[in-house]
C-alpha cells in the first residue's frame, strides 16, 4: 500500500492512502500530538470531512490496538520467510526470578539468542521493549529465535525466584 506524507508547515504532517475498497483516508499528525483522522469524498478527491480527532494518548491506544496483532502477525511472516526462525509467545509466571526485574536482567539474547520483541501486557503492548522495562508477573512475551534457543528462553523466564 503506498502512503503520501506531506508535510504541513507548522502544522504537522499529513498522510493519505487509498484503501482495497477504494476510499481514500488520511491522518494529519499535529505537532502538539493529536491526530485529525478524514475521508474523502469519493466523488471529489479534494474534499474531505474530519472524521473524528484523536487525543495523543487515545491515538496511541488505538496503534496500539490495530498494531499489535499486525505486530505479532508480521513475525510469523517473517519466521516463515527464514527457516530455522520461529517466533512464540510465553508467559512470565508470578514465581519468576524476574518478575519485578527489568527485562535486561535476563540478558536474554546473550544467553540465548532469542530477541523478545514485545510485551504485551493486559491490553498494552510495549513494542520492541528496552533493557530498562520491568518485567511484570503474568506479561505476555512476543519472541523471536530458533526453537532451541526459545525451549531455553522459557527455561530461563520460568526459573522460580531463588527462596
Amino acid at each position: 500500500m503506498d502512503v503520501n506524507e506531506t508535510l504541513l508547515p507548522g502544522v504537522g504532517i499529513r498522510y493519505e492512502f487509498v484503501t482495497a475498497t477504494g476510499d481514500r483516508m488520511g491522518l494529519v499528525t499535529h505537532r502538539d500530538g493529536h491526530v485529525d483522522v478524514l475521508a474523502y469524498d469519493s466523488g471529489d478527491p479534494d474534499e474531505c470531512r474530519q472524521v473524528m480527532t484523536l487525543t495523543l494518548a487515545e491515538a496511541d491506544t488505538l496503534a496500539e490496538l490495530l498494531g499489535a496483532p499486525r505486530m505479532v502477525e508480521k513475525f510469523a511472516e517473517l519466521t516463515r520467510e527464514i527457516p530455522g526462525l520461529i517466533s512464540e509467545q510465553m508467559s512470565v509466571p508470578e514465581s519468576s526470578r524476574f518478575a519485578d526485574r527489568p527485562l535486561g536482567d535476563t540478558r536474554a539474547r546473550t544467553l540465548t539468542g532469542c530477541s523478545i520483541v514485545a510485551i504485551v501486557r493486559h491490553d498494552d503492548v510495549v513494542a520492541s521493549p528496552p533493557p530498562q522495562e520491568v518485567l511484570r508477573a503474568m506479561d505476555v512475551l512476543v519472541v523471536i529465535g530458533t526453537s532451541e534457543g526459545i525451549s531455553q528462553l522459557r527455561t530461563l523466564i520460568e526459573a522460580p525466584a531463588p527462596a
